[in-house]
C-alpha cells in the first residue's frame, strides 16, 4: 500500500465523443469505473470518486465539483482540498487496464516533485499521475484566472518528474495502462483487451 497518498478517480466528464456515460459502460461484468475502483483499492487505502453532481448509482464515497464548468481541472482542486494525504494520484474513470506496477513505479519517483506525470508516445499522461496535494495553490490560480482551465497548464507551472516509456516499459510492456475509451471504437478494442489482469 502507498500510505501517504489518496486515489482521485475522475468521473464528471460529459462522455461526448462516447454518447453516453463512460463511468457506467460495462466492461465484463464490471463496469469501467468499477474496474478502475478495484484496482485503487489494490494500492491506496483511500479512495474517492470525483463527480459534477451527486451521482446515487456510484455506491462510494464522491466529491462534487465547487465549479461546475471547470472540468478535470475542477475536480482535482476540489478533491485536493478534501484529501487528508500529502500525496493524490488521479486517474480517469475510463482507463480500465492502469496496472498497479506501473503506479508504484511511478510513486518512487516522487521526491521533492510536485507531480510525477508519465509520458506516452511524447505525450504527457495528466490523467495517470501523481500530485502534491500542494498543488491546489496553482490550480486554484489557474481556474481563477481567463487562461485555458487545463491539466497542462497546470503542468506547466510545477516542478514536474516525466517518466517516459523507457521507465514503465518493463511494468507494463505494453502500456496498456494509458490506455482510455473515448469511442464506441475504443470499448470494442477494449473488450477485445478486457480478459488481461490490470494488477
Amino acid at each position: 500500500m502507498i500510505a501517504d497518498c489518496t486515489a482521485i478517480i475522475l468521473a464528471g466528464g460529459d462522455s461526448l465523443r462516447m454518447g453516453r456515460d463512460k463511468a457506467n459502460l460495462l466492461l465484463g461484468d464490471q463496469t469501467l469505473l468499477q474496474r478502475v475502483i478495484a484496482t485503487m483499492q489494490q494500492v491506496f487505502p483511500h479512495v474517492i470518486v470525483s463527480v459534477r453532481y451527486q451521482r446515487p448509482e456510484i455506491n462510494f464515497p464522491q466529491v462534487c465539483d465547487e465549479l461546475t464548468d471547470g472540468g478535470p481541472l475542477a475536480g482535482l482542486s476540489t478533491a485536493l482540498n478534501q484529501i487528508t494525504t500529502p500525496w493524490a494520484f488521479v486517474v480517469a474513470c475510463d482507463m480500465p487496464f492502469v496496472m498497479t506496477a506501473v503506479i508504484e513505479r511511478l510513486a518512487q519517483r516522487r521526491g521533492e516533485r510536485m507531480a510525477v506525470v508519465p509520458v506516452v508516445n511524447g505525450q504527457p499522461q495528466p490523467l495517470a499521475a501523481f500530485y502534491a496535494r500542494g498543488c491546489s495553490v496553482a490550480i486554484r490560480e489557474i481556474l481563477a484566472g481567463d487562461d485555458k482551465h487545463s491539466l497542462r497548464a497546470l503542468l506547466e507551472r510545477l516542478d514536474v518528474c516525466y517518466v517516459d516509456e523507457t521507465g514503465l516499459s518493463d511494468a507494463d510492456p505494453h502500456l496498456r495502462s494509458f490506455f482510455d475509451l473515448d469511442t464506441p471504437q475504443d470499448v470494442a478494442q477494449a473488450l477485445k483487451m478486457g480478459t488481461l489482469k490490470t494488477g
